[in-house]
């Protein structure tokens, strides 16, 4: 058995409610769905509380796993809507007094800098789910393209064609007045 089919019967054991192929599936992937939390969210309270949000969301759904792509394809929207969802939910705002607003800055830089990188996750999170992904597992996760063409089950060129059209498409972005610099 490889280690895809190791992992299927461990899903499917999850899906069928073996509480311990749950367990082991959650094991193997908490650090994972930690890391993409702590990226989304920039601090480790914030993180910890996502991931805390996945695992029960992850245990809720783990039956709509369909096996038409890798358990972390299907995983990361997963961990990225909850994180959105935990935001909302916490009404993460960055608001000024009118006082602020005559005084100097608006905003910190350090504010404008979560802003912003707010801003294009939220534009990321509108990219077509190949093109996120390829992005994540690229930059995000430091893998090259030929690793990833494996994970995607796609040609090495496409993960660059998916790099390349993301790529065009933040630039669009950014020239649409969204960032700075």
């Amino acid at each position: 058995m490889t280690a895809s089919d190791d992992e299927q019967a461990l899903i499917r054991r999850a899906q069928a409610g073996d509480r311990t192929a749950f367990e082991a599936l959650l094991n193997q992937y908490y650090d994972v769905i930690y890391r993409i939390a702590y990226k989304w969210s920039g601090a480790r309270a914030d993180a910890e509380d996502i991931t805390q949000n996945v695992c029960i969301k992850l245990a809720r759904s783990i039956g709509l796993f369909g096996f038409r792509s890798a358990f972390l394809s299907w995983l990361y929207p997963l961990v990225i809507n909850t994180a959105k969802d935990w935001a909302r939910q916490q009404k993460v705002h960055v608001t000024v007094s009118d006082g602020e607003m005559d005084s100097g800055p608006a905003v910190a830089p350090e504010a404008e800098d979560r802003i912003y990188a707010r801003q294009v996750l939220d534009y990321l999170g509108r990219l077509p789910v190949r093109e996120r992904e390829a992005l994540y597992l690229v930059f995000g996760e430091g893998f090259t393209h030929k690793e990833v063409a494996v994970k995607m089950a796609c040609k090495e060129s496409t993960v660059s064609w998916y790099i390349h059209e993301a790529r065009r498409k933040l630039l669009a972005f950014r020239s649409m007045g969204c960032g700075y610099g």
